[in-house]
């Protein structure tokens, strides 16, 4: 039976391969297969998937659209913070347009990575970019400096600036202008980031807190003070946070057995949990806004259609020098991510070849750069190609079609938005974790021993986490490298002009010893 069902397999993978569909895919010139490119596609997609959820979560953090007026009952401000229930509600809308926004962005970057590119990459919104536009621009339920609608619109301005430079073939040039510490600080400072983001009570775990006296410190409370921030019920007493814990060992053990979708496989565990009600850790307590969020999730299967992030662009407050900041940051971050991941996947694949290049290297960046423009229509962050798509090639992925079938699938998670808005904050915070320590390692290639390319990357890596902001870590590193790399060329020409002086000294004392000489001579 096993002999049968390995030999149709052959003959349906070779009847593929001959014909057009495989001719168009390179399947043959590739030494792929259809079934080898399924599994491969199959391998991406769990390693990836965790961002539907992940992705939407952040990006709802910021409020999107809602603001005071979806308030009931209340004009005052404060009823954002105080978890009123019509605020609420809208948030959960938002959530659910994030989710579906974020699947078709990736759905439809996959598949134009597969269909024109002919590369195994999946694509979705990156890490890094969504929580500098949730926490650093519109800030947690818009306290940041701009708008929403704003923010969308640098997206969209950005999206159009990369694609730009990946036309004019500048992506190279512009990269190679940042110095080479800051750009592996930048991922490590950013990993930091995310992680710090996973380690607070709203977006994660809520093992850190504020502290009026340190800033911040170990929380892990059992239940906090809406206005103040305060502890009640004694520190470490969460039972939400040792499920979180729970869930991140898990990723960390699949991690080190190199078991495909570890991080999916804690998120589920620790989800699973959570929908049991009655229970300390559940997301769905027996209030009005527990006993709506269940009903929604027991449809299971929905179509959700996007309403309220659709369209959500404004160049109204364009004006303001925040703006500017946030583009330069975010095409810098971009840029950066794209070259590093996209080089990183095809020397893993083996599609460099000896000048360096890949074939639809071009497309590649056009594609990604595209993909954004359509994610900032859709109202979700800017659109990166995943590392995780390094699973895949390793299945064997190697051309487009692993791309497409990556596409279907996140196509397919469009129709279980209730199922993946009731992921809960303590099952999302892990990944963030573990997506900050996967993003180190990178800190190794950094020159430490020597202080000008040291400094930059410390301040770069330092200054994300501790200001709350990718951009003034990005801003630190770059200007203290320019200081140093200024301080070390004035110091080269002081010493230059010190030598030309002693030069032109020595060369006088010769003159005039000469001459003397000749005097002397003369008179004698």
């Amino acid at each position: 039976m096993g002999r049968d069902w390995k030999a149709m397999q052959e003959r349906f993978d070779e009847r593929i391969s001959k014909g057009k569909f495989g001719r168009f895919f390179k399947l043959e010139a590739r030494k792929t297969s259809f079934m080898m490119e399924l599994r491969a596609a199959t391998a991406t997609f769990v390693t990836m998937a965790y961002i539907v959820s992940v992705n939407a979560t952040i990006l709802a953090d910021s409020g999107g659209t809602c603001s005071v007026a979806d308030c009931t009952g209340s004009v005052d401000p404060e009823c954002i913070v105080k978890e009123n229930v019509g605020y609420q509600s809208c948030l959960a809308r938002i959530k659910s347009d994030l989710i579906v926004a974020t699947a078709l962005s990736s759905m439809i970057g996959s598949v134009a990575m597969g269909l024109l590119a002919n590369l195994p990459f999946g694509l979705a919104p990156g890490m890094g970019a969504n929580a500098y536009l949730a926490y650093n621009l519109v800030g947690f339920h818009g306290t940041g400096p701009m708008s929403y609608k704003t923010a969308m619109a640098v997206v969209l301005v950005e999206g159009c600036a990369f694609l730009g430079i990946a036309v004019l073939g500048l992506r190279a040039k512009l990269a190679r202008l940042i110095p080479s510490s800051v750009r592996l600080a930048s991922a490590a400072g950013i990993g930091l980031f995310i992680a710090f983001v996973g380690l607070q009570a709203h977006q994660g775990v809520g093992l850190v807190g504020p502290d009026p006296a340190t800033l911040v410190t170990l929380t892990a409370c059992k239940s906090t003070n809406i206005d103040t921030g305060a502890c009640i019920g004694g520190k470490m007493q969460s039972p939400t946070f040792w499920l979180g814990t729970v869930g991140f060992l898990i990723m960390c053990f699949g991690i080190m057995k190199n078991v495909k979708g570890s991080m999916i496989y804690g998120m589920v565990f620790v989800t699973l949990i959570s929908w049991f009600r009655g229970t300390s850790v559940t997301i769905f307590p027996h209030t009005p806004l527990g006993e709506s969020t269940y009903n929604y999730f027991k449809n299971v299967v929905d179509f959700h259609k996007i309403e309220s992030t659709l369209g959500a662009i404004s160049f109204t407050h364009f004006n303001n020098g925040q703006v500017w900041v946030a583009l330069v940051t975010l095409l810098y971050v971009d840029v950066l991510a794209t070259t590093g991941t996209l080089y990183t996947l095809a020397e893993v694949g083996g599609f460099i070849d000896e000048k360096g290049v890949f074939e639809g290297e071009y497309i590649a960046y056009m594609v990604d750069a595209g993909t954004t423009i359509v994610g900032s229509a859709l109202g979700v962050s800017p659109i990166a190609t995943f590392v995780e798509s390094t699973a895949g090639i390793k299945e064997g992925g190697r051309t487009g079609l692993t791309a497409v079938i990556i596409g279907v699938y996140f196509g397919l998670s469009i129709f279980f938005t209730p199922i993946l808005t009731s992921v809960p904050p303590w099952a999302i915070g892990p990944s963030l974790v573990m997506v900050g320590v996967l993003m180190m390692k990178v800190v190794k290639n950094i020159d430490w021993d020597n202080v000008k390319e040291a400094a930059p990357a410390f301040v770069t890596i330092a200054l994300m986490p501790l200001t709350y902001s990718i951009a003034n870590g990005i801003i630190g590193g770059i200007g203290t490298y320019i200081a140093l790399e200024l301080y070390e060329r004035i110091v080269g020409w002081v010493k230059w002009l010190i030598e030309m002086k002693g030069m032109v000294v020595k060369e006088q004392n010769q003159v005039s010893a000469t001459n003397i000489a000749y005097s002397n001579h003369e008179n004698v």
